[in-house]
C-alpha cells in the first residue's frame, strides 16, 4: 500500500482541508463510530440538532463513546448536545471538555477532554475541518445552490466504500487529458486546467459514451475546493451536477462517496424528470466506476513519465502539495500551479479562448 511519504508530498500524513466524514442522512441521536485520518471518532446530533464530532475514546479509561450499551442508561447517552461515556457516565460537551462526573463533586481534571472537530453540514454531507497544525479554516466550503433549488432533483449519496489507493492517484484525474477516450469513451473536443489558490479546475467538453447520445456534446466544469471535494457541472442535453468526495481513512486508504443532481424540465418535477435523474445517476456512477477499476488495479505512480500532450500532471501535483505542508508554505506551491494550462494538441476551452 503506497503512503503519503512515498509520494514525497510534504510534512503531513493527511491533508489540511474540509473533508467529508459521513452522509448527513446517517447521523442521528444515536452515536455512530467512524474512522477517518487514521483516528477513531464518534458523530451524533445533539438534541438541538447540532452536529458533533469528537475523538472516540474517553480519557478516563479509554472506553469508546459509541460502544454498545444494553442497560437503560443507553437511552440517555446524548444529553442536550453532550454525550455520556457508556462506561462510567462521564459527560462531554460538544467542545470536547468533560462537564459532569456523576459521582464526583470536585474540580474536573483539565485532562478530561477529547479533541472536538469543527464540522459543517452542506448539501447532504458532513464535512470536518482537518488541520495537522490545528488552525482555523483557511478556505470555505464550496457553494452548491442547486442542492436547495426546487427545480433540481437531488438524492442521497452512494457510499462507494474504500480503495487501497492514495488520494494522489485520484487527484491526478483532474489534469489527465488523455484517459477520457480509453476509459470513458469520450471524444474530447477541448480541455484546459486552471489553478487558483485552493481551487483546481478542469474545463473539458466532447461526446461521452455513458452520459450523452451519439451526437451529444457534454460540457464539463469540474473543480476541487481543497484536497477532497469535487463538484462537476455538466451542460448539454440536460444540466447535471456530480459531487465526488474522497477522504483518507488511513494513510493509503481512501473513502469515496458519489452523488448527482439534475435540473427538472417540469415544474413541479414530473415522473419523467425523476426517471431522467435516475438515468443520469446510473450513467454518472458507471462513468466513475470506470476510473475505480483502474485505481483498484494500478500500481502507485510515484513519478509520471509525462509527455506534454498528457496534461499538466506536474502542475496538479504541485497544487496538491499545498495541503500536505504548513500553511505558510501554501503560497509557494500555489505559485508553481496557478494559472491556465493548455494541453499540447488540444483545443482551448471556449470560455478561456474568448477571454484571451
Amino acid at each position: 500500500m503506497a503512503k503519503t511519504a512515498d509520494y514525497n508530498l510534504g510534512e503531513f500524513t493527511f491533508p489540511r482541508g474540509w473533508l467529508m466524514v459521513a452522509r448527513a442522512s446517517e447521523v442521528g441521536a444515536t452515536p455512530s463510530a467512524i474512522r477517518m485520518f487514521g483516528r477513531d471518532m464518534v458523530v451524533y446530533r445533539g438534541q438541538s440538532g447540532r452536529l458533533v464530532l469528537l475523538d472516540a475514546y474517553c480519557p478516563h479509561m479509554q472506553a469508546h463513546f459509541a460502544a454498545e450499551q444494553t442497560s437503560g442508561a443507553a437511552a440517555h447517552r446524548v444529553e442536550g448536545d453532550s454525550i455520556r461515556c457508556p462506561y462510567h457516565s462521564w459527560r462531554f460537551g460538544p467542545d470536547g471538555k468533560c462537564d459532569h462526573i456523576p459521582y464526583h463533586d470536585g474540580v474536573i481534571p483539565p485532562a478530561a477532554k477529547v479533541h472536538a472537530w469543527r464540522v459543517e453540514e452542506r448539501f447532504g454531507c458532513v464535512f470536518a475541518w482537518h488541520d495537522p497544525e490545528d488552525g482555523e479554516p483557511d478556505h470555505a466550503l464550496p457553494d452548491l445552490p442547486e442542492w436547495d433549488d426546487p427545480l433540481w432533483i437531488c438524492d442521497d449519496y452512494d457510499d462507494l466504500g474504500t480503495l487501497e489507493v492514495h488520494p494522489q492517484e485520484i487527484l491526478d484525474n483532474l489534469v489527465d487529458t488523455r484517459h477520457f477516450g480509453p476509459i470513458h469513451g469520450q471524444r474530447v473536443a477541448y480541455f484546459d486546467s486552471v489553478f487558483d489558490g485552493v481551487i483546481g479546475r478542469q474545463l473539458s467538453g466532447g461526446g461521452h459514451e455513458t452520459m450523452t447520445s451519439d451526437d451529444g456534446v457534454l460540457d464539463v466544469d469540474a473543480f476541487y475546493t481543497g484536497p477532497g471535494i469535487l463538484i462537476a457541472r455538466y451542460s448539454g442535453e440536460t444540466d447535471a451536477v456530480q459531487i465526488i468526495c474522497h477522504t483518507p481513512k488511513e494513510d493509503g486508504v481512501t473513502q469515496i462517496w458519489h452523488g448527482i443532481a439534475t435540473r427538472a424540465r417540469n415544474v413541479p418535477p414530473a415522473a419523467e424528470d425523476l426517471a431522467l435523474r435516475d438515468a443520469y445517476h446510473q450513467a454518472g456512477l458507471a462513468a466513475f466506476s470506470q476510473d475505480f477499476a483502474i485505481w483498484a488495479s494500478k500500481g502507485p505512480a510515484f513519478s509520471i513519465l509525462r509527455l506534454p500532450a498528457d496534461g499538466p500532471f506536474h502542475r496538479g501535483r504541485a497544487w496538491y502539495r499545498q495541503f500536505y505542508n504548513p500553511r505558510v508554505r501554501a503560497v509557494d506551491y500555489q505559485a508553481k500551479a496557478n494559472g491556465i494550462h493548455h494541453t499540447q494538441g488540444m483545443t482551448p476551452a471556449p470560455s478561456l479562448a474568448a477571454a484571451e
